[in-house]
Order: structure tokens, then sequence, then C-alpha cells
């Protein structure tokens, strides 16, 4: 800062340096206020407050995996629809076979009449099946059971599906999802499984294998077509059959239920941290433009304070006249 008599001394313009000082300060903040204007930030550089900027991308990472999570939840909630679609069919067929069933198990029919009734029992045990191995996500059936090793499908048992619904790695959620094919359904144990009347066991269900999903099958041992009888000890079976989906049901039910809870939880999660690292992170713009203003006018006064120092030793000629 100059000091009383530098304005006599030619060679150094201190007022001069000064006034350049000046100038370059504020043309620096003046940059830097654009910069905060252009991006929308109060911190661009680690410089401009180390430990907010080390705060905000802490928020920012876990935004990004609670982001991400959301998404996560969404496939989630799709793999289930999926699985509970299918539960849906296959309820509807195993409903089909009571009817089917109370039918044939009535005396006014013959034995032919029951053995149609038994090929449409059969076929809709196929379709339940199909239903089995066509429900798929991400070349993952769905309710075929559980996958083996080098990826056999063992078609027993449950399939569990571990879901990563938060940004930590404890945040999961799991699913288990038991096999409705015909062979679960229906057996409880591996082997032939008699379901008709315990004299003649007429109608069988084989159990689900490795590779193989069981079958209903409906035997004429020696001629002999299922009885009403047998008919009638099937019916405990397709109402056991129809207890287990509706087992089923419920427990994908209460999964779906916890995914949409999860998904608040997220949503909520998401504002409150994306709303810190805004705090931190985003400039003022109401505050900013003010100080373009100020800044603005300051390099105005201080340009034409620095052009007056720079004439101020033009006044030493006067010693000289």
């Amino acid at each position: 800062m100059a000091s009383f008599g530098d304005l006599n001394r030619v060679n150094t313009n201190i007022q001069s340096l000064d006034s350049q000082l000046s100038l370059n300060k504020i043309n620096r903040d003046l940059s830097d206020n654009q910069l905060k204007m252009s991006t929308g930030l109060r911190i661009n550089r680690a410089e401009d407050d180390a430990a907010g900027y080390s705060i905000a991308t802490k928020l920012n990472s876990r935004v990004a995996g609670l982001e991400q999570a959301m998404r996560n939840v969404g496939d989630a909630k799709s793999v289930l629809d999926i699985a509970e679609s299918g539960f849906d069919t296959v309820m509807d067929n195993l409903i089909e076979m009571k009817s089917l069933s109370t039918q044939a198990a009535n005396d006014t029919l013959g034995a032919e009449e029951r053995g149609y009734i038994g090929d449409q029992i059969t076929a809709l045990a196929d379709d339940i099946n199909d239903v089995a191995g066509q429900s798929v996500f991400q070349d993952t059936e769905l309710l075929n059971g559980s996958v083996s090793g080098g990826g056999t499908v063992s078609n027993t048992g449950s399939l569990t599906l571990t879901f990563q619904v938060g940004e930590r790695a404890a945040d999961t959620l799991e699913a288990d999802i038991s096999a409705v094919n015909v062979g679960e359904l229906f057996t409880s144990a591996a082997g032939t499984t008699g379901l008709g009347d315990a004299s003649s066991e007429r109608i069988n269900a084989t159990a689900a294998t490795v590779g193989g999903q069981g079958a209903l099958s409906f035997e004429t041992g020696a001629g002999t077509a299922a009885t009403a009888d047998d008919f009638r000890a099937f019916l405990s079976s397709v109402d056991d059959a129809i207890g287990s989906m509706n087992d089923r049901v419920n427990e994908i039910g209460m999964t779906q239920s916890s995914l949409s809870i999860r998904e608040v939880t997220l949503s909520q999660s998401i504002s409150a941290n994306s709303s810190a690292s805004s705090r931190i992170m985003d400039a003022d713009f109401a505050k900013e433009q003010s100080e373009s203003v100020r800044l603005q006018i300051l390099q105005q006064t201080a340009t034409s304070a620095l052009a007056q120092a720079n004439n101020g030793p033009q006044s030493v000629l006067g010693f000289l006249g």
C-alpha cells in the first residue's frame, strides 16, 4: 500500500502496484462468481471448501447407490409379478381339477366318462408344468425350484432370490419361490405316490426330479379305469395342492409388500440425501447475482484507479519546469 512520499518516486509506482493487486483480486473473485453462476455449484473444486466437498461427495455416492437400489426394487417387483401371474394360472388349473374330480366322483358317470375326465385332468397337469417351465426372468425359471451345479434346474424345492434393496451390503431382501410343478404339488417324496383309493391307487403322481417336473397318470390297471372312490380320494390331494398354492401366494404377497415399503423408504432417503448435498454444493443464485453486480462495480472502479495511478508519476515533471 502506498505510503507518504511514494508519489515523488518514478522508478517504482507503488500506487499502481496496489491498484493492480486490488484489480487482480477482484478479477479472480469475479471469475469464481461467474463459474458458480454457470455451473450452479457453490463448490466447484476441493479448494473452494475441502470439508464440504468431501461430505457432498459421500452424500452423492449414497444417492447414486439409493437410486440404483430403487431400480433394483422395481426389477424385483417385476420378477415377483411374473411369479404371481404363474401362480394365478396354476391356481385356475387346480380349481378346474377340483371341479372335474367332483364331477367324476359322482356315481351317475360311467367308466368311459371318467376316462375322459381323467384325460382332461392330465392335460391340466401338463399345462401346470408348462407354466412352471415358461415363467422365466433373465433365463431363470422362477417356478421350477432351485438351480443345481452347472446351471441345471432341479425342478424341486424352492428358488431363493436375494434382492439388493439398499446401498449398503447388508441391505438385502430374500424371496423364496417354491416350485409349482405337478411333482411338487402332488407328491411329498421322490418316487410314485398313489392318489386314488388306497386299495387300487389307479391315480398316481410322479415326483419331480432333476430335469423332470413329475406327472399325473390315470392308470387302468388290468383294464380297470379309475373309479368314483379313486376320484373322491384324489379330491383330498387337489385340496392339499390348492392349500399349498395359497401358502405360496401369501409368501409372495408379503415379499411384494416389503418391496413396496422399501420403495417408499428409498424414495425418502434419496430426497433427504439429495437435499443435504444441495445445501452444501449448490449455489444461491440470488446471492451470487448480487455478488456479481458488486464485483463488476469494483472492477470498474479498480480499473479507473489503476489508470489514475499510472498517470501519477507525470506530476513529477512539474519539479523540472
